[in-house]
């Protein structure tokens, strides 16, 4: 991974991974969102995450993703079958690698 940046920062999940909550994918404002996986596959968040707010920590880079690895992730993500026939070609997308995430609790 190069160009990549260490940052921590805050943000709301979009979306998780419905089958272990091995990823997820975080609002960056401006219709962008940002794929993020767990460190050495070492943890994984709540399936019922989506709209909670989180603090992540890790490393930010652009990463192209391959069709066959979206596809994975509309799958995991429940998306129909219609939907997934539909991606036809790769994306460069925000990635981030956490080491760490905190579930903010709310009142």
């Amino acid at each position: 991974m190069k160009d990549t940046v260490k940052v921590k920062f805050m943000s709301t999940i979009n979306s998780v991974c419905k089958k272990k909550g091995c990823w997820m994918r975080l609002d960056l404002g401006r219709n962008k969102e940002s794929l993020v996986r767990f460190k050495n596959y070492s943890f994984f968040v709540p399936l019922n995450s989506e709209n909670k707010k989180v603090i992540i920590n890790g490393k930010a880079f652009v990463n192209e993703t391959s069709i066959e690895e979206l596809k994975h992730y509309a799958e995991d993500a429940g998306k129909t079958e219609e939907e997934i026939s539909k991606i036809t070609k790769p994306e460069f997308t925000y990635a981030f690698e956490a080491s760490g995430v905190l579930m903010v609790l709310e009142n």
